[in-house]
């Protein structure tokens, strides 16, 4: 740690543990979003008729949720007993070679089967890597460090597109794989935080959930944690996953594949991630830069749901957009670590993103009821609203935690 604090600002930002977990979310995303991309073509090659497309992409998105949000308990809990970097090393071990696997399916449930062990393992990515890179930069270069993993991470969505318009779908999943297991290599040169290690040697609980929820306190900044993030997967497993069926309800005509609206989408919420962590460190506040870009999310779905398109070009605009109002995303998670002891950080770190993608379940579930009575467009404008309500209030049960130190523990 004394190490690299004596490193200048820009070196310790551009450090080894930052790059190494930004490579890291780029693969991570990379294989999580690539379904949302070979959706269609994967399931049609599997000889699922047309008219079970939406049911089925339906299926296998909640599948492979539930598999995050299994992963996020385990990983979460195996980084503060074990470390960060051990759950940085296993996570991606177990989704790269998931997604080979995922290549040589030839029927649904064994395709529903490898989205669960792919999430599992996907979850622990992003929540190590930010526990990790919130302990080892500076307070003063937190949210930047936070913000850079993010936005270059979110370009895995922009690769992932590229490849499966290139090769087939089971193509793209092995090259996702194989991108995974070569980042295992780099992962050596990454070192352990120095604030964990000190915690470690110390007669204290680690990775116990009992503690978030034994605790008042806790568990309301714990679920304020959880919630504050409920608009971006409204947005990304709603209305771009399923931009393709959206985009005729919304009276355009050309087509929309799925991988771009997807891609331009992700474009969106890597400028905003990069915008909302500067600006959050600018303002020197978390809370204020989160309702900025809540209530800009409201504005984008109004927008995608309402404002006259008639092109594809338009459409993508609007995708982009909604992704620029969710590009909170890093911030979300930069609080949730900051919010808890380094005993408990990777717990609520990784459990709370994972368990926020797991809102997808029920999310879906309502709006596939909703849309049934009310139509697709009014329906997601129903799902839209509850979300941005529910985010808006939770952001009241979370601190402040802009200039906090990140060395002390939860007794």
């Amino acid at each position: 740690m004394t190490e690299s604090h004596n490193k200048g600002p820009l070196r310790q930002l551009f450090g080894i543990p930052v790059v190494v977990a930004a490579l890291g979310y780029f693969v991570d995303i990379y294989d999580l979003l690539l379904f949302s991309i070979v959706r269609r073509s994967s399931l049609s090659a599997l000889g699922v008729p047309d008219a079970e497309l939406f049911g089925q992409g339906e299926f296998l998105l909640q599948v492979q949720m539930a598999g995050l949000l299994l992963g996020g308990i385990i990983w979460g809990i195996m980084g503060d007993k074990r470390g960060r970097l051990s759950v940085l090393f296993g996570s991606i071990l177990l989704y790269s070679l998931a997604n080979i696997a995922n290549g040589f399916v030839s029927t649904v449930p064994q395709y529903a089967m490898l989205r669960f062990v792919a999430g599992v393992g996907l979850a622990g990515e992003l929540g190590a890597g930010i526990t990790l890179v919130s302990e080892v930069l500076p307070t003063k270069l937190r949210g930047y460090g936070t913000a850079l993993v993010a936005t270059i991470g979110l370009f895995g969505a922009v690769l992932a597109n590229f490849v499966a318009k290139a090769f087939d779908w089971q193509i793209a999943y092995f090259i996702g794989g194989g991108l995974g297991l070569i980042l295992l290599v780099a992962r050596i040169s990454v070192f352990e935080s120095g604030i964990f290690l000190d915690v470690k040697k110390q007669d204290v609980q680690r990775g116990n959930l009992l503690q978030l929820v034994n605790n008042s306190v806790r568990l309301r900044k714990f679920l304020g944690c959880i919630f504050i993030g409920l608009p971006i997967w409204y947005v990304i497993g709603i209305l771009i996953t399923f931009s393709p069926e959206f985009a005729p309800a919304l009276g355009i005509t050309e087509p929309i594949v799925a991988g771009d609206a997807v891609m331009w989408s992700y474009i969106g919420l890597a400028f905003g991630d990069l915008t909302s962590g500067f600006s959050s460190q600018l303002l020197r506040s978390r809370k204020k830069v989160v309702l900025i870009f809540i209530l800009l999310t409201m504005i984008f779905v109004l927008f995608y749901l309402f404002f006259p398109i008639v092109t594809s070009t338009g459409f993508y605009v609007a995708c982009f957009l909604v992704g620029f109002g969710i590009g909170y995303w890093a911030l979300f998670v930069t609080i949730a670590a900051e919010q808890f002891g380094t005993n408990l950080r990777s717990t609520v770190a990784t459990t709370v993103p994972n368990f926020i993608r797991g809102t997808v379940i029920p999310v879906t579930l309502l709006f596939k009821f909703l849309r049934a009575e009310i139509g697709i467009v009014n329906g997601a404008l129903v799902v839209g609203v509850i979300t941005i309500i529910i985010a808006i209030w939770a952001l009241r049960a979370v601190d402040e935690t802009y200039s906090r130190d990140m060395n002390f523990i939860e007794e």
